[in-house]
């Protein structure tokens, strides 16, 4: 990729400096010219009115993938100013690909007073941390995170890319693959490295889940994937692993930024379900024949301190909000325990909960595709079955 300035059409309006994040523009004689802080993001062709920044990217078979080496992990912070989950998740999977190819894992955080987060990323098993500090940075917004990002890629050329495929790494994922021009997976459940070709095997879900499909970016770089929540484990936390920490310093002005965050609205809905973060989950199915009786699966999560879940055909028929569903659309889920409760087992919701530590399956039909993927099936009536599970939890308790 490379970046340039046609001289003819700049007419000298500044637009470029502030779209710029890295300061790497000057106006010499009223025309623009870049400096050596120069990332060659592509922030600037992009507020150019004119057309006089242009961005060349290379052609397939281009890019010289020998110049590329390292696993980044884009790190993800909550609204609470905490490493998301998915993050300590991939740093765990990170150092297990970076083995294999016998390289470095950094992680990249994008925020505001996120200093004390790298010492986190380090006991999670991070070799740098490239931190980005900024008040304009606070929040996610795609334009500066995709910007950031973009230019850091570019400078570094690491070889691989990983971000959690959040609603938040799935939008900056496809913008920064899209800026540069690089392959990108989406959803992985399982990334490898090919022995022979030390490429990236990625693998997802598709044709609605119904096949596993694995693959490859051979032609660009970085190799860039988001990988699903809850799907990979991280390492235990160690506090005496040390990590080179890189100040990345910015100068963002907030103006030439087009979106504003007003006002952070929290759902209202009352629903407190959090299915990614639950130990134990019980799940109901088109099996339990109507809305009402999802009244039975609350009781049962109820008494085992569970989240309640739900398959797409129950959510699709408004028996329950979607925030419960689990599945390939819904929620991937790792809980201690699941239990499945006139479920069938079609792929698309296994896809999102066959990961479990311990499912109990209840279904009235033997042949249920649900019972391959249970660690114990119960073959009956759930309406008789639940009840007396939960009859048998209280005893237990003393209740």
């Amino acid at each position: 990729m490379a970046i340039y300035i046609d001289e003819p059409k700049c007419i000298g309006c500044e637009a470029c400096i502030p779209a710029c994040p890295y300061a790497a523009i000057d106006m010499v004689d009223g025309i623009a010219k870049f400096n050596e802080n120069c990332t060659g993001c592509g922030a600037c062709a992009y507020a150019c009115p004119t057309g006089a920044i242009v961005l060349e990217m290379a052609r397939k078979g281009e890019v010289d993938t020998s110049e590329y080496s390292g696993l980044w992990v884009v790190g993800e912070i909550t609204p609470e100013g905490k490493l998301h989950g998915v993050t300590t998740e991939l740093l765990g999977e990170g150092r297990k690909l970076a083995a294999e190819l016998d390289t470095t894992v950094s992680v990249v955080l994008i925020g505001h007073h996120i200093g004390e987060l790298a010492k986190t990323a380090a006991g999670y098993g991070a070799d740098r941390v490239f931190v980005v500090d900024h008040p304009t940075l606070e929040r996610y917004r795609t334009q500066p995170y995709t910007n950031v990002l973009t230019g850091l890629i570019n400078k570094h050329k690491p070889e691989i890319v990983l971000i959690g495929a959040t609603p938040m790494g799935r939008d900056l994922a496809s913008r920064v693959a899209a800026r540069i021009k690089a392959g990108l997976t989406a959803d992985c459940t399982e990334l490898t490295i090919n022995p022979e070709t030390k490429l990236l095997e990625q693998t997802r879900p598709a044709f609605g889940g119904n096949v596993m499909a694995t693959i490859l970016c051979e032609f660009t770089r970085p190799q860039m994937a988001t990988v699903r929540p809850k799907v990979m484990a991280p390492q235990p936390f160690d506090q005496s692993h040390e990590a080179e920490i890189i100040d990345i310093p910015v100068d963002i002005d907030e103006r030439a930024i087009a979106t504003k965050i007003i006002e952070i609205i929290k759902d209202d809905s009352g629903s407190d379900v959090n299915l990614t973060e639950a130990d134990i989950i019980v799940s109901g199915g088109r099996g339990l024949g109507g809305p009402e009786h999802f009244a039975l699966i609350r009781e049962l999560a109820e008494t085992l301190g569970a989240a309640v879940g739900a398959s797409r055909a129950t959510v699709d028929a408004g028996w329950i909000p979607a925030t419960h569903q689990v599945g390939q659309t819904g929620k991937t889920v790792h809980p201690k325990l699941y239990v499945a409760c006139g479920i069938s087992g079609a792929v698309q919701h296994l896809a999102g909960m066959s990961s479990s530590d311990c499912i109990v399956a209840i279904n009235k039909d033997p042949d249920a595709p649900i019972f391959n993927v249970a660690h114990y099936g119960i073959v009956g009536d759930l309406f008789e079955v639940v009840p007396a599970m939960i009859a048998a939890f209280k005893e237990r308790r003393g209740d």
